[in-house]
C-alpha cells in the first residue's frame, strides 16, 4: 500500500483545503469543499482525479462546493449521518464507529458534535493523521454553535485519546489569534510561551501553522487543558470540574 499523500492549500480568507491521495489505487479525497476554484486548481496541479468528498460538517465554508465539484468530477460524497439533511449531495452517511476503506487505507469516523450537532472527524490510524474540521484548532477549538460545553468537551476528549504523535489537520489558519488568547488563560505555561514566539515567526514568514501534533496541543492548547492546575489558577477556578473550566475558557474566548 502506498503512503498516503496529502496536498494542502488555501481557500477563502482563512480556510485550508486538503486533498488526500493513494497512488496505488488512484483514490483521491477532498476534505470538505470550502471553495471550488482552489480545489479544482489543486487537482490540476497534482494531476489527481477526485473520487470522494469527505465532509466534516454542514457549514457553507465546508460543504458549499459539494454539488459543483461533484458535477465536474463525478465523485462520491461522504458526510455525517446526523447532518445528512443539511449537506448537499451526501451518498454515504457515516457516524461514530464507522470505518471507511480509502484505497486500502483505513479511515475511522468519530462523532464530535458541539460546533455543529453532527460534526464528524476522520482518523487515518495507519497514516497517523486526523482531519478534525472545526472541532479542534491549533491552540484553539471551535465555537459552540449547536451544542453545550459538556458535549464539546466530550468530543474533544475523543480526539485527545488518539496517539499523541497524530497530526491534526484543522480547517482554518486561526493559530496566531488563538495564541494571543491562550497566553491570557495559561500565562505560566513555558512551552506555550515558546510556541507563541515560534508561531509569530512562522506567520511573519508567510508559512502555515497547520498541521500540528496532538502531543503539542495536549501541552499547550488551553481547550485541551481544563484540568491543568496552572490554567485553573490563572482563571480563578482552582479545583473546579474540567467541564466548568472548559466552559469558562470558551466563554472568555468568545468575547476576547
Amino acid at each position: 500500500m502506498a503512503e498516503l499523500e496529502i496536498h494542502q492549500f488555501l481557500c477563502l480568507s482563512d480556510n485550508y483545503g486538503f486533498l488526500v491521495h493513494d497512488a496505488d489505487s488512484g483514490v483521491t479525497g477532498c476534505i470538505d469543499t470550502p471553495e471550488v476554484a482552489p480545489i479544482l486548481a489543486a487537482l490540476d496541479e497534482t494531476g489527481w482525479s477526485l473520487t470522494h468528498i469527505l465532509n466534516t460538517h454542514w457549514h457553507p465554508d465546508h460543504a458549499g462546493g459539494n454539488l459543483e465539484i461533484q458535477g465536474k468530477t463525478g465523485c462520491q460524497i461522504i458526510g455525517p449521518r446526523d447532518e445528512q439533511e443539511r449537506i448537499p449531495g451526501i451518498q454515504t452517511a457515516v457516524g461514530d464507529g464507522d470505518v471507511i476503506d480509502f484505497g486500502g487505507h483505513t479511515v475511522k469516523v468519530f462523532d464530535v458534535p458541539g460546533h455543529t450537532s453532527g460534526h464528524v472527524a476522520y482518523w487515518f490510524p495507519d497514516d497517523g493523521v486526523s482531519f478534525v474540521g472545526d472541532t479542534v484548532f491549533a491552540l484553539g477549538c471551535g465555537r459552540i454553535f449547536e451544542g453545550t460545553p459538556e458535549l464539546m468537551w466530550s468530543s474533544i476528549q475523543k480526539l485527545m485519546a488518539l496517539p499523541p504523535e497524530t497530526l491534526l489537520y484543522c480547517a482554518h489558519e486561526y493559530t496566531e489569534a488563538n495564541a494571543r488568547f491562550a497566553v491570557t488563560v495559561d500565562p505560566d505555561n513555558g512551552e506555550l510561551l515558546a510556541r507563541v514566539k515560534e508561531i509569530e515567526a512562522t506567520r511573519a514568514a508567510g508559512k502555515w501553522t497547520v498541521p500540528s501534533t496532538l502531543e503539542l496541543e495536549l501541552r499547550t492548547n488551553p481547550f485541551l487543558r481544563p484540568d491543568a492546575p496552572g490554567l485553573q489558577k490563572a482563571i480563578g477556578m482552582e479545583g473546579a470540574d474540567p467541564v466548568a473550566v472548559f466552559a469558562e475558557t470558551r466563554a472568555r474566548k468568545d468575547s476576547f
